[in-house]
């Protein structure tokens, strides 16, 4: 499997971001993993200097976690943390959502759709890491919307600290079907500016993730 994005990014160190992002999300380097520096760069054509930049980039996102001596390695999560983090995200989210469908313009369910669509046609295919790039796309157009910087940054923090554990949840096949469901309901909430019908959607969408992440971890899914 290669882990290159289609379009390589303009900087070696954008493109190593870009490339071990996509490592992550598609399940190549997962929770706990340690990211073998020299390998990477070789397998990206790239010196170690950018590579370590990268690794720095994600640090900061929350994706890997440094230990002395040890090297970098995929952020491993207690279900603690998960729970923290979403329960973060619930707060943030319902905020951001009913901020923005108070202005909510054609444009942003338009573009909502399309990425529904892109997500149900990337869960057909299998290509788990094309589906977590809709799905983001999918919620962003919605929360991007509320046009709160601050809130957004925090947002988009506690979205990437978690990234590999979506990928672990879009890789079981029933979820990906029950994600797409999930997103015709926001979607159809949103186009009926349903405010408490979106906010119950999100919860319950982001409530099934968190129960299937948490069985995944213990083992039972």
């Amino acid at each position: 499997m290669s882990a290159q994005p289609a379009t390589p990014p303009s900087t070696a160190q954008q493109h190593a971001v870009a490339w071990l992002r996509r490592a992550i999300v598609a399940g190549e380097l997962r929770p706990g993993d340690r990211v073998p520096q020299e390998e990477m760069a070789g397998r990206m054509g790239v010196s170690m200097v950018p590579v370590r930049e990268a690794l720095r980039v994600l640090e900061g996102e929350g994706q890997v976690t440094y230990l002395p001596r040890r090297g970098y390695f995929v952020t491993q999560l207690r279900m603690g943390d998960l729970r923290e983090i979403y329960a973060l995200r619930e707060l943030l989210e319902e905020r951001a959502a009913r901020r923005a469908l108070a202005a909510l313009d054609a444009e942003v369910v338009e573009r909502m759709a399309q990425a529904a669509r892109r997500c149900a046609e990337a869960a057909a295919a299998g290509d788990v890491a094309a589906e977590l790039e809709a799905n983001r796309r999918f919620h962003f157009a919605l929360l991007d919307a509320c046009e709160q910087p601050h809130l957004l940054r925090l947002l988009r923090h506690l979205w990437d600290s978690t990234e590999a554990y979506r990928a672990l949840y879009y890789n079981v096949p029933d979820e990906r079907r029950a994600a797409d469901d999930a997103h015709e309901r926001i979607l159809a909430a949103v186009a009926r500016r349903d405010a408490d019908a979106v906010v119950a959607e999100l919860d319950a969408h982001r409530a099934r993730a968190l129960d299937v992440l948490g069985r995944i971890l213990e083992g039972d899914a």
